[in-house]
């Protein structure tokens, strides 16, 4: 990044404005966001007739911008999650055009709006337990639960004459199984479409205009594809040629088209189907990742498509996209501040050969080589000569660094630290058997893909190999704690933020969807594999830190709860490291799992930036 002079960069960066879940109204003529141009996260929206934009809220939704909202169905008001200081126990909230707030939905556990029709909501909720299918009338406000399911339910959507519902779950044995459902509106007659093969994922995604059609995901070979399953026939037409992944978006509401999303290397490009000559094309917008809305809610009345589009130099814009002139509209500019793009580190997309095994001495668990795969990877050069290193690590794990706008990236880099993220085996973007690489590994290759990416940029001669740190949040911050106690001889210092340290205690106290869908799936259960859960825990090889460490957590966390820092902490102090000198210690109050929330990001880059500067500075 180009020298800023006269302002406080951080703080700048901190506060640029995000805008995030852009959702089209049903008469297709507005959109309502969620945009933090005041400072704090509100409410906006935008006529698109008009371009005038609008601040519904007024400190009503929530700080972090975490969840999506949803239009009620007469589009009078937009539904909202909302939580206590980002614990994400959500229960249901309305906003009205008129500034009036007001609760529609509260029910112990986690709530995630579904679907609206009519008067009915339709939510998932983890109120008795597993994440199963509930119903809500606003007008009478009695609640009724429709499915009760032992695992998890997904993505369900009501069809346009509101008699049935669409959804996913897993009765199988198979542990890996995912499979579409239909039944009834009031949970009745459900049945299994029985969509690709047992041990494939199958997810709906959009009901079709006619209410005969039904938009559904499914990765039998591997890499994923969309397809129009037809509720008459009992059949489904695949499109696309299997050369990339791709998810499905939602139909066009002229019913003869449907957008689809392609990932390809880093980068992620819409794409249209034509449905009579299953011919399809990529739109055309500049190399990076274009991100849709919620799903149904991405189409304008004029038929065009409403998306977010970032590289890594420029910030998320807000878009409408002609499919018949394919020219595209810039509807909310991003706002830059104090910088310009050209201020930001791009990034320089790379592949390296990994079996898992890299030339750093594994000191807590050792590894024969696995097979040897392509991994890709994303490096930001900051310009420093010679530049420390941050390897950073991805969160999900079922996810993906891409050349998007990345803001944490860009804070490191502001300081002179050249950022590098690893899309190691389990990610996203790959299939489904690059994803299930990772079941009953976690600790394993996907780690040493990371040391190998390492490895291979801090031979580059500009790199400087005594100031290289780990640093990742989540599934990332497990990774930061196991690169330090796994290859410890790698690192000068590591930064792990709501991360996983102790997998047994995360199993018994996240949430029930959690455990089943992420540890349950990737690792059994700790009855069925208590070595497993005990080797590949970072707690059990703490003595194995050798670099300072920082340990960062919000105290509100539900996915992985604070307790995982503190019992790494407290094992630290049993072995003998002293707070302030082997490792740091830091709670963030008022937060959870991490926060878009612009004095809390701001908080958090503090954080960073000044245990980097006292640890790994000149």
């Amino acid at each position: 990044m180009s020298e800023t002079t006269d302002i406080d960069v951080i703080e700048e960066l901190a506060s640029l404005p995000t805008l995030a879940h852009p959702t089209v109204s049903p008469d297709g003529t507005e959109i309502a966001f969620y945009y933090d141009v005041t400072g704090r996260n509100e409410l906006h929206v935008l006529d698109v007739e008009t371009g005038e934009t609008t601040q519904w809220s007024a400190g009503e939704v929530p700080r972090n911008a975490r969840w999506f909202v949803r239009w009620d169905d007469d589009g009078r008001r937009v539904l909202y999650h909302l939580d206590e200081d980002g614990n994400e126990q959500n229960d249901v909230h309305a906003l009205g055009r008129d500034g009036d707030a007001e609760p529609v939905l509260e029910m112990d556990g986690q709530v995630i709006i579904s679907d609206v029709h009519g008067d009915t909501l339709f939510v998932g909720s983890s109120r008795d337990g597993q994440m199963n299918l509930y119903r809500h009338d606003l007008s009478s406000g009695e609640t009724e639960k429709l499915t009760d399911y032992e695992r998890a339910v997904w993505g369900a959507h009501v069809s346009p004459d509101g008699e049935q519902i669409a959804y996913a779950t897993n009765e199988t044995d198979d542990y890996d199984n995912k499979d579409v459902y239909i039944a009834s509106s009031d949970g009745s007659d459900a049945r299994n479409l029985e969509i690709g093969e047992v041990g494939a994922e199958a997810i709906p995604v959009d009901w079709g205009p006619d209410g005969e059609r039904l938009l559904v995901v499914d990765n039998t070979e591997d890499l994923g594809r969309v397809g129009v399953y037809n509720l008459g026939s009992d059949d489904v037409t695949w499109f696309g040629t299997g050369e990339y992944e791709e998810g499905g978006v939602t139909f066009h509401p002229d019913g003869e088209r449907i957008v689809a999303s392609r990932d390809r290397d880093a980068v992620s490009v819409p794409v249209v189907y034509d449905l009579d000559s299953e011919e399809g094309r990529e739109l055309d917008v500049p190399e990076g990742v274009a991100s849709f809305g919620q799903t149904g809610e991405v189409v304008l009345a004029d038929g065009r498509l409403v998306f977010q589009h970032t590289t890594p130099t420029q910030r998320p814009e807000l878009v409408a996209y002609d499919l018949e002139t394919d020219e595209y509209e810039v509807l909310v500019e991003a706002e830059y501040g104090p910088f310009e793009p050209h201020d930001f580190a791009d990034a320089e997309y790379f592949t390296v050969e990994s079996d898992g095994v890299p030339e750093t001495p594994a000191k807590a668990v050792e590894h024969d080589p696995y097979d040897e795969l392509e991994i890709g990877a994303l490096l930001y050069d900051s310009g420093e000569r010679p530049s420390p290193l941050i390897v950073n690590p991805h969160g999900g794990p079922r996810a993906r660094d891409s050349k998007s706008f990345d803001l944490y990236t860009q804070v490191l880099v502001s300081q002179g630290y050249s950022v590098l993220q690893i899309n190691y085996r389990g990610s996203t973007g790959r299939g489904r058997e690059f994803v299930e690489t990772l079941i009953d590994d976690w600790g394993g290759a996907e780690q040493g893909d990371v040391a190998v990416a390492a490895e291979h940029v801090i031979e580059y001669d500009w790199i400087d190999e005594d100031r290289v740190v780990v640093f990742g949040g989540s599934y990332g911050g497990y990774s930061a704690y196991w690169q330090v106690v796994q290859y410890p001889d790698l690192y000068d210092a590591g930064i792990a933020w709501i991360g996983l340290t102790d997998l047994e205690e995360m199993f018994e106290t996240t949430m029930p969807h959690f455990r089943t869908e992420l540890m349950e799936k990737y690792l059994g259960t700790p009855e069925e594999n208590p070595d497993l859960y005990a080797e590949r825990s970072p707690i059990t090889h703490a003595e194995n830190l050798d670099a300072p460490l920082f340990l960062v957590h919000g105290v509100n966390d539900r996915r992985v709860p604070v307790s995982q820092a503190r019992l790494f902490r407290d094992r630290l102090d049993e072995l003998g490291y002293e707070d302030g000198a082997g490792y740091e210690y830091r709670e963030l109050g008022e937060e959870g799992h991490a926060s878009s929330d612009q004095d809390q990001k701001l908080r958090m880059f503090r954080l960073l930036t000044d245990f980097l500067d006292r640890r790994v500075g000149e």
